[in-house]
């Protein structure tokens, strides 16, 4: 959700003083497909990263779902995530709700997340979006390993500050970086990085022009490309408070999502996400509850 608590806000803007301890949480998450369905093999998490398995919906994909137990996080705080699925298995995973990333005095946040993906498989890694307030340090890895013709998507979103009180992103560090392999070969790497003057990038007509959250889909499968197409004849049909572009090459279709409005951005990553699920995979078109609240 991108509307934050009285509490939350308090506490931000108390720049979350009051803890100096740096934490490490860690999941692990993998399934495979037994007896023939996708079954959970293997279950690891710590605090403060908690693994939520909520009964899905019907006719639709196993879930687990990410929850952050500490609100956010602040300098020197890193989150550790391996997700998978074996031969033939099938599943979803998300996040609970938004991650919030406070005021830094210094130290970097990290985010480094695995997806793998092997043989005749499919995952879809859809996390809800990142906050990231004035003055935090984030460094995020989404690093995406595919083997044979693995199939995925995988998305992630940043908002940059809270508009609902009237915060803009001045200054800190956001760094967003992809790496895409497939059988150990680089198909793609690509990073985002804003890093002292942050809003001179998010203000300029060249850069971001003023947008208040961006976001980036990826769906990577050996037939990718024929899905491009779709995906901009959906595009063309959203709210035009997001703009969206899409290329496809090597096997893999990106697309990207701009927008002044951050639940605008939110809408059309929803969309292209359900779309490109059916589109792909002949899934339903739908989200799971969590997004929808």
């Amino acid at each position: 959700m991108l509307d934050l608590t009285v509490a939350e806000r308090q506490k931000a803007e108390r720049g979350v003083e009051e803890k100096k301890v740096a934490v490490h949480g860690a999941a692990t998450v993998r399934f495979e497909h037994r007896h023939g369905e996708t079954r959970l093999a293997t279950l690891y998490h710590h605090d403060p990263l908690r693994v939520l398995l909520p009964t899905p919906r019907r006719d639709d994909l196993p879930i687990a779902v990410l929850a952050t137990t500490s609100g956010g996080m602040v300098g020197g705080d890193r989150m550790d995530i391996d997700l998978s699925v074996g031969p033939g298995a099938r599943a979803l995973v998300t996040t609970q709700a938004a991650e919030k990333v406070y005021r830094s005095t210094g130290a970097d946040c990290r985010i480094d997340t695995r997806v793998a993906v092997e043989p005749g498989g499919w995952l879809e890694w859809l996390p809800q979006e990142a906050i990231v307030f004035e003055g935090s340090r984030l460094r995020r890895l989404t690093r995406l390993e595919l083997s044979g013709d693995a199939r995925l998507i995988a998305g992630e979103m940043l908002v940059f500050g809270r508009a609902a009180f009237g915060e803009t992103v001045t200054r800190g560090l956001i760094r967003d970086a992809w790496e895409v392999t497939r059988d150990g070969r680089l198909v793609w790497a690509d990073a985002l990085h804003l890093d002292e003057d942050v809003g001179e990038a998010l203000n300029h007509p060249a850069g971001f022009a003023g947008a208040g959250a961006c976001a980036t889909l990826l769906h990577a499968a050996p037939d990718a490309a024929a899905r491009l197409d779709a995906v901009r004849a959906l595009a063309d049909s959203l709210d035009q408070q997001a703009r969206v572009g899409a290329t496809a090459f090597d096997g893999l279709l990106v697309i990207r999502i701009l927008g002044g409005d951050a639940r605008a951005v939110r809408r059309a990553y929803a969309a292209l996400w359900s779309g490109l699920r059916a589109e792909a995979a002949e899934l339903p078109t739908r989200l799971p509850r969590l997004w929808e609240v």
